[in-house]
Order: C-alpha cells, then sequence, then structure tokens
C-alpha cells in the first residue's frame, strides 16, 4: 500500500489550503507527507522563487506535523505529467483549486482538472477553508469500476475521521411523452429496482467498515444536483473518475466535472489503480 502522501504548491493562497488540509490528512491517517513545487522555469529568479514557497510549504506544514519527517522536492517539467508520475508511488495527490497560473473567473483551474482526469488513485482538490466540521463524508456511487474505488476511499476516510458516511445515488428518468400511460408506476418500479441494486454493490464495503454508519441517500436527481446539495453538511465529497482519455471534462465524466466546478468544499476524485 502507497502511504505518502503528495500535495503540489505553488505559493498561492489555494495551495496553502492543500497543505493544511493534506498535513492533516496525514496526521489522521497515519500517512507520511511530501512537498513538491513543479517549477517549470528555468531562469535564476523563477527557480528561488519555487524554492521559497517550497521551503514555505514544508514550514506551514510542520505546524501541523510537528514530529514528522516531511519530504519535499523542487521538480522540473510539466505540472500535470509530473503529478501524475507521482501518483503511481503516492497514497493520494493534493493540490489547491486554482494556482497562481489560473484565470481569475475560473473555479477550478487546468491543472487541477488534468491532474484528476488523468492520475492514479485519489486526487483531491480543495476548494475552501470552512473550518465548521459536519461529521460527514459524502460518496457518489453508481456501481462502476470507478464508483467501487471511490467507495474504498471513501470508507478510509469516514473511519479516519470517525465520521458518518454519505452514499448518494441518484437517478434520472429517461424522457417520455407526457401522454404515455403508466409511465409513472414504471419509473418508480425502475428506480426500486436500481436503487437495490446499488444497495447490493455498496454490501462488501458496508461488511468490511461495519464500524462506519452509512446513510443512503437515494434520489430521483441529476447526479451533480444531488451531490452538491449533499455537499453542504460534508467535509468531503468522494467521486469516481472514468479516466478514458481525451480533454479533461471527457477525461472525469460529466459528474466528476461538475461537482469540481460546483462543490463548495473539498472533492476526492479517485481513478481505479491498475491490476
Amino acid at each position: 500500500m502507497n502511504e505518502q502522501i503528495v500535495v503540489a504548491v505553488d505559493g498561492s493562497e489555494a495551495s496553502q489550503a492543500a497543505v493544511d488540509w493534506a498535513a492533516t490528512d496525514a496526521r489522521r491517517r497515519g500517512r507520511t507527507l511530501k512537498v513538491v513545487h513543479v517549477c517549470e522555469q528555468v531562469a535564476t529568479a523563477e527557480t528561488e522563487y519555487c524554492e521559497k514557497a517550497l521551503a514555505a510549504a514544508v514550514d506551514r506544514a510542520r505546524v501541523i506535523l510537528p514530529e514528522s519527517e516531511i519530504a519535499s522536492a523542487l521538480m522540473p517539467g510539466h505540472p500535470v505529467e509530473t503529478l501524475v508520475a507521482e501518483s503511481a508511488r503516492a497514497d493520494s495527490i493534493v493540490l489547491g483549486s486554482r494556482g497562481l497560473g489560473g484565470f481569475a473567473g475560473l473555479v477550478v483551474g487546468s491543472v487541477s482538472l488534468l491532474v484528476a482526469g488523468h492520475a492514479t488513485g485519489p486526487v483531491v482538490v480543495v476548494r475552501g477553508t470552512d473550518p465548521v466540521e459536519h461529521g460527514e463524508v459524502v460518496l457518489g456511487f453508481d456501481g462502476s469500476r470507478p464508483a467501487q474505488a471511490a467507495a474504498e476511499y471513501a470508507f478510509e476516510q469516514a473511519r479516519a475521521r470517525g465520521a458518518r458516511l454519505r452514499a448518494v445515488y441518484a437517478w434520472q428518468a429517461p424522457p417520455a411523452s407526457p401522454y404515455a400511460v403508466g409511465y409513472g408506476g414504471y419509473v418508480a418500479s425502475v428506480f426500486k429496482t436500481e436503487t437495490a441494486a446499488m444497495r447490493e454493490a455498496l454490501t462488501p464495503w458496508r461488511e468490511k467498515y461495519q464500524d462506519i454508519q452509512v446513510i443512503d441517500d437515494e434520489v430521483c436527481d441529476h447526479p451533480v444536483s444531488a451531490l452538491i446539495k449533499a455537499s453542504r453538511t460534508a467535509d468531503l465529497v468522494v467521486v469516481g473518475s472514468r479516466g478514458l482519455g481525451g480533454f479533461a471534462s471527457a477525461v472525469l465524466g460529466s459528474v466528476s466535472h461538475g461537482v469540481l466546478h460546483h462543490v463548495e468544499g473539498p472533492v476526492a476524485v479517485v481513478r481505479p489503480r491498475k491490476g
């Protein structure tokens, strides 16, 4: 099992929030921490800035992890490619929602989206610094392989936090003519069947984590809308990533993409590991 949480920093306020989240998660789950700064520039002035930003981030992490050894690395290359490579050896990758290079109007930057879409294992995008703890982890679940990988991470997080887990299954009825006779009864029957299948698919995790209180939240709604609503009382929202390749929105899938853009707190996007 990979034991090292990797947090990417660039000196921005968002990356400072990511350091706090990663260090706290390392303390809570008994993991080691590695702070990295991917420095694309080779000019002396840029390198000096990168070194200072990295050192400041390590100092910030030490406040939360005073007794732990914290690794750090100034890494050359493209941020997305470098962090994706790091993810193969990491417990998880943590980064801020938008770094210094992003446009001010963007909620989530391109680096965060691309890393979340291509990395192996969990990628946590930290947005917001709400100090209120709700004692709940939200899992977006549809029974797929990515959702199963997300479930593993969500249950582990819930146990480490001593929190309950809310499993959200959102199902949208297919469009039909308003004149269709008996359509409402058909929809209700299908929804009942689908939700029963989702509960069954989550059974192995319930059995493995019997100490976790699980709330089944089954709604007839768009998944993004349902997860946004659930996130209002969540410390972390966890969803799976399809990881099919291509542009960021296609890689993540519409649900992961929508959740990253609209949920105000930390979001973990989990792509299944190979093997």
